[in-house]
């Protein structure tokens, strides 16, 4: 097989349809469009208009604010942990990272930040290092004989 032979496979690339070319080739005089209107002239953007009733988008109630510098934190919670630990899948005194995190898949793959929380019981003391934690999850993991290292300057 040679370049100049190389060929779509048939059907694969339909002719776009050409309009107005005259009244025999069926798209001609409005081309499809009906006869004047908004929807007839070029440049129409009618997304969420509703015919002049007022639009779903506006009669809905608007509640809340949404910060543009929140951070979305990927969570793990002790509880977790400790499931992973009596399972088989870490061991006990283990050194965690974020990256060990993610590739036991303790916590979603991805770049945001891990957060460390206190919901669950831990009861065999790991090494974890995260970008964040809780106080409560600080002391509980402290309070078993681990450690947790933060590698954002604050914890919150």
């Amino acid at each position: 097989m040679k370049l100049n032979e190389l060929k779509d496979n048939q059907g694969a690339r339909q002719a776009k349809k050409r309009l107005g070319q005259g009244i025999g080739s069926g798209k001609g005089k409005t081309a499809g469009r009906g006869h004047k209107g908004q929807k007839a002239r070029s440049g129409v953007s009618l997304n969420g208009f509703e015919g002049g009733q007022m639009p779903l988008y506006q009669r809905l109630p608007k509640r809340g604010f949404n910060s543009r510098n929140r951070v979305e934190n990927r969570v793990i919670n002790l509880g977790r942990l400790q499931a992973a630990i009596e399972k088989g899948t870490l061991k006990k005194g283990s050194d965690l990272t974020e990256e060990t995190l993610s590739t036991l898949g303790l916590v979603g793959k991805g770049s945001t930040p891990v957060r460390l929380l206190a919901k669950g019981d831990l009861k065999d003391p790991l090494n974890i290092t995260v970008t964040s934690a809780s106080e409560a999850a600080i002391k509980a993991v402290e309070k078993i004989g681990g450690k947790v290292t933060l590698t954002a300057s604050k914890a919150s």
